[in-house]
């Protein structure tokens, strides 16, 4: 097992430049098994979710070629199985995307219910709702979402609630069902935009994604292109609120500035300096000034991101007085508490709303990550922390994060990565002096 050994307290400066986005990459790779030709991905990011996808669509006969770090080619031209391994799926959330990609392209699906990080029941019963009304008949059989249809058709479908998984999975469904999908209450966030303009990209026909209208001309085949994902929101996100927590100035590249406006709004509210350029973004705060006390509520977008709930909790826990952090998506996504109050916050939940005393200071500790968003807090968290932090369980912070060590340490950060074994604390707290 894998550690991550942080010293603090430190300033962060410098610059970063943002990955590829996490939550487009993980929809797009598998949307390409409607495509019968070529796609050439840009902008790919180098994380343990894409490269599992990479073995699943390897795994369904697709050939995939990794141009260069970042560029991959996938030609699912000879995909001939509609039934994905039940082992590699179960390991990760968005491997449901299979579901709606295979069963446009086939009529039939045999994908195993998905896995990834635990904070919260996450049911499928939405999508399964989209899948029926464009004729799709669906069980689950021993964990195994069983979908099959003679023929899609479109049809009007209006999920329970607004989900970015159901938005895009229906979609992937419908791009090649017969006739005219209209969705509504559809999710707006970015990454759905960007799976509508790939797809689009290789032949599709979508209007209306970002709005809460989605309307889908159904199209006989795909056939391949060219494709850029868009920059990551949330690894965007996760540096603006890491730079404002341990003070200095961060300069953030490779972003789109209205993604970000939301986050941009509550980092402004606890007195950080924002200044936003046209593909960049610049955040400071001068050593020894206070951070002020803010209220936050995720909402889907535009709203304040749920994954980016942890990151702005662990900055509140430094901030003058009390701060409430409301969380609208799941239900059990402070998880992470128990963690920071082994680092010395003040902190108490009471179901989906978090009361958040600031501290002068953290103290460095042994930590866990619990998912991923909560564990690269607990990294923002040790940066400001005095004293040294371990944290385990990176494995689930590696899984949404590209060369997140280097781009940290690139930023003044004192992180170093060691395999477990008998060292104590105090003997890493040598190493890192």
């Amino acid at each position: 097992m894998r550690k991550y050994i942080i010293g603090g307290p430190v300033t962060l400066n410098g610059s970063v430049s943002v990955s590829g986005g996490k939550n487009a990459a993980v929809a797009i790779i598998p949307a390409t098994v409607l495509v019968k030709g070529k796609c050439i991905i840009e902008n790919v990011p180098d994380i343990s979710d894409v490269k599992l996808l990479m073995t699943i669509l390897r795994r369904l006969g697709a050939k995939v070629e990794y141009l260069s770090r970042t560029t991959v080619q996938i030609d699912c031209t000879e995909v001939s199985t509609y039934v994905a391994d039940f082992e590699e799926v179960r390991r990760m959330r968005a491997s449901y995307y299979f579901i709606g990609a295979l069963l446009g392209r086939f009529g039939k699906a045999q994908v195993g219910l998905p896995g990834g990080c635990d904070f919260g029941v996450r049911p499928i019963d939405q999508h399964i709702k989209g899948f029926k009304a464009l004729g799709a008949e669906v069980d689950i059989e021993h964990g195994v979402v069983v979908a099959s249809a003679k023929e899609l058709t479109g049809a009007s479908v209006y999920p329970d609630i607004v989900s970015v998984g159901t938005t895009i999975n229906i979609m992937l469904a419908a791009v090649r069902a017969k006739g005219k999908t209209v969705i509504e209450n559809a999710a707006k966030e970015p990454h759905i935009v960007d799976v509508a303009n790939f797809l689009n990209a290789m032949g599709a026909d979508i209007k209306g994604a970002g709005t809460d209208v989605i309307r889908i001309e159904g199209t006989d085949e795909l056939t391949g292109g060219r494709y850029e994902i868009i920059p990551d929101q949330i690894e965007a996100g996760t540096y603006m609120v890491a730079a404002a927590a341990a003070g200095g100035r961060v300069e953030i590249h490779n972003i789109i500035p209205k993604h970000m406006e939301s986050i941009s709004a509550k980092l402004s509210e606890t007195g950080a300096k924002i200044e936003i350029f046209d593909d960049y973004v610049i955040v400071s705060r001068e050593p020894g000034t206070s951070l002020n006390k803010v209220n936050v509520k995720t909402l889907p977008y535009p709203g304040f991101p749920t994954d980016m709930q942890p990151q702005m909790s662990t900055l509140l826990t430094l901030a003058k007085g009390t701060s409430i952090v409301t969380e609208g998506i799941y239900d059990h996504r402070f998880k992470y508490v128990d963690e920071l109050r082994r680092m010395g916050a003040h902190m108490e939940v009471d179901g989906k709303v978090c009361v958040i005393e600031g501290v002068d200071k953290l103290m460095g500790a042994a930590v866990r990550a619990c998912d991923l968003r909560a564990g690269v807090s607990l990294i923002v968290a040790a940066i400001c922390a005095e004293g040294v932090t371990e944290i385990s369980g990176v494995e689930l912070i590696e899984r949404g994060y590209e060369d997140i060590i280097q781009k940290f340490h690139d930023l003044g950060a004192e992180i170093k990565v060691i395999d477990d074994g008998p060292d104590t604390a105090a003997e890493n707290e040598k190493k890192i002096g």
